[in-house]
C-alpha cells in the first residue's frame, strides 16, 4: 500500500530518533491514510485519503 494521500500528496517524510545520550538516527514518519469512498466531479472514487482530508472531503 502507497502511503501517500490521493487528496494532498501527503507521504512519508523523515526525521530523527533522539536517544538519551542524544545520538540522532534516521526516522520516518508515514502519512495517517485510510481507504474510504469519496466524491470528485460528481463521482464515487474509493481511493487513499489522509485523516486531515477526511475532514473536508464529501464522503460517499
Amino acid at each position: 500500500m502507497s502511503r501517500v494521500c490521493e487528496v494532498c500528496g501527503k507521504g512519508q517524510t523523515s526525521g530523527n530518533n533522539v536517544s538519551h545520550s542524544k545520538r540522532r538516527t534516521r526516522r520516518t514518519f508515514k502519512a495517517n491514510v485510510q481507504k474510504v469512498s469519496y466524491v470528485v466531479g460528481g463521482k464515487t472514487v474509493t481511493g487513499y485519503v489522509c485523516t486531515r482530508c477526511l475532514k473536508t472531503v464529501e464522503r460517499a
